[in-house]
C-alpha cells in the first residue's frame, strides 16, 4: 500500500497525524541531516502500521517535505 507523508523534522513531541484527506503527518525530533529524518519517519511507520522497518520503504520525495512511502504487509 503507498501512502502519502508530510514530514515534519525537529519537532518537540514525535507523533502521527491523520488528515482529514487520508495523508498522514509524521512529527519527528530528529533533523533534516544525512537522512537522520527520513529514517526516523520510517521507524515511527513502522510502529504505527505494526509492521518490520524492512517492511517500509521511501519510493520518492528524498529531500521533500512531502513523500511517498510505500508498506508492505505480510498477509
Amino acid at each position: 500500500m503507498k501512502i502519502f507523508i508530510s514530514v515534519h523534522p525537529n519537532s518537540k513531541k514525535p507523533r502521527i497525524v491523520k488528515n482529514i484527506l487520508g495523508s498522514l503527518s509524521v512529527y519527528v525530533n530528529q533533523p533534516a541531516i544525512d537522512g537522520r529524518a527520513n529514517g526516523a519517519v520510517i521507524e515511527a511507520l513502522a510502529k504505527y502500521f505494526e509492521v518490520k522497518k524492512s517492511a517500509v520503504q521511501l519510493v520518492s520525495g528524498t529531500k521533500s517535505k512531502t513523500k511517498i512511502f510505500e508498506i508492505n504487509k505480510p498477509v
